[in-house]
């Protein structure tokens, strides 16, 4: 169980997602090649002549907030290169290093694996255990070991492994993730200690009434 490798992320300007699909690494030769480290499960579908994607990079690069166009994906020793548009030699080239690629998603399509889900589909879903709702999926993050859930709670932020044992079931549709950690994963969160009882203020003595005085 995990999300697919596209990874999806939807922003308050895009109504659309976009799928992170690849990072840019280093460059390759002298004639402007980038060696590439895939996020897709389908590069063959990704990775076309003309594909164009959206650059991930610093705001102080000078790519900043532009496109690139794909000419051609080549395999190296199992490593994957690619040639784009505009970009002739090694010194350019070295400008996109460690750039990442994003490409729209297409408002139809869906995941072909079971039990596989784009990382937009559970942000925002209730997070159950026992029955009981304790927090919202914030966001995934995607290690080389795991996938991890970032559970928001009333404490702060938990992560739990999205893996079958601990994350038996998955409904989008009804908008909850069930989850069943082990002992110490998630511990019980303590409550909210008793606020002392501000003190009573005392009354103030009452002031004897002046006693009147006869003329004898």
């Amino acid at each position: 169980m995990s999300p697919v490798n596209d990874t999806a992320v939807v922003s308050a300007s895009e109504p659309q997602p976009q799928l992170r699909v690849g990072r840019l690494t280093k460059a390759h030769g002298l004639k402007g090649a980038i060696k590439l480290e895939l996020f897709t499960d389908d590069p063959g579908r990704r990775f076309v002549p003309g594909a164009v994607f959206t650059l991930q990079v610093p705001t102080g690069s000078s790519w900043h907030g532009k496109t690139i166009e794909l000419v051609e994906l080549r395999w190296y020793n199992q490593h994957a290169v690619g040639f784009f548009k505009d970009v002739p030699d090694r010194e350019t080239a070295e400008t996109l290093a460690k750039a990442i690629l994003w490409i729209d998603q297409d408002s139809a399509e869906q995941p072909d694996e079971e039990d596989a889900w784009y990382d937009h589909q559970l942000v925002g879903l209730a997070v159950h255990r026992d029955g009981i709702k304790i927090g919202t999926i914030a966001r995934l993050e995607h290690l080389p070991a795991q996938d991890l859930l970032i559970v928001k709670t009333a404490s702060g932020e938990v992560m739990v492994p999205f893996v079958k044992a601990i994350v038996p079931a998955v409904d989008v549709k009804a908008g909850i993730v069930t989850i069943t950690p082990p002992p110490g994963l998630l511990e019980d969160l303590p409550e909210e200690p008793d606020l002392p009882e501000e003190p009573e203020l005392a009354e103030e003595p009452e002031l004897p009434e002046a006693e009147a005085s006869e003329l004898s």
